[in-house]
């Protein structure tokens, strides 16, 4: 007895087809612009169920999709699958100019703005353009004068993390950056790079008036004092 040949059901805009009506049903809706699944917690509205089920973990803050490796967990699959990349090894997305490899095409496609000089996000207060929407959200903090990351040893409060994070060295007393000419320790970069100059002999704050050159910024600001009395 020869087999049943299985239906299919094509779709007229695209091509694609189903071996379901209903799933054939479930994608028209893509081409007709309906977003007939509503959130109930904001005004978004959505095309496909799954695509509400996903919008729904950003106000429950559910992450089912666990990484076994490193324990980090994830809104959906696709992101899970992509993430694991990283622990792999695995970097398909390259760079045809530089030849960086990444493991997700968003990462790549940020990393093109730096060759292209594109920068797409703009600040409305100021006109200044990013390349990264990330960098635009801590630049607005600035228009804003808020100090939203306030440090919990000291009360003192900061616009940006990254300048809290800075801060938070001083209560924790960890002195990451040595000389490795006399062993010293200091907390921050800069503090290490101007301690070098103790070590090279170099001068490179230069006083504008008697050309006279010193090692330390601050030493160069005591001495335009005397030239300031002088007047």
């Amino acid at each position: 007895m020869p087999l049943k040949k299985s239906k299919s059901f094509h779709c007229s805009v695209c091509g694609r087809t189903f071996c379901l009506k209903a799933r054939l049903k479930v994608h028209m809706v893509i081409h007709s612009g309906e977003k007939p699944f509503a959130c109930t917690e904001c005004d978004k509205r959505f095309n496909q169920k799954g695509n509400l089920k996903t919008h729904m973990t950003t106000h429950t803050g559910e992450k089912p999709f666990l990484c076994i490796t490193c324990g980090r967990s994830f809104v959906t699959k696709v992101v899970l699958e992509q993430h694991s990349l990283i622990h792999k090894g695995i970097k398909p997305f390259k760079c045809t100019v530089c030849g960086n490899a990444y493991t997700d095409q968003s990462s790549l496609r940020k990393h093109m703005f730096y060759h292209t000089g594109e920068k797409p996000f703009s600040c409305h207060h100021c006109n200044k353009n990013f390349v990264l929407r990330q960098h635009l959200m801590s630049h607005i903090v600035i228009h804003s004068n808020e100090k939203m990351f306030i440090c919990e040893t000291c009360g003192n409060s900061f616009t940006q993390p990254s300048t809290l994070k800075q801060h938070m060295l001083i209560h924790t007393g960890i002195r990451a950056f040595s000389c490795p000419t006399c062993s010293k320790t200091f907390i921050y970069k800069h503090q290490l790079q101007r301690h070098m100059y103790t070590h090279t002999g170099e001068r490179p704050f230069r006083c504008y008036i008697c050309e006279k050159s010193f090692a330390q910024h601050g030493t160069l600001k005591n001495h335009m004092r005397v030239h300031k009395e002088k007047t």
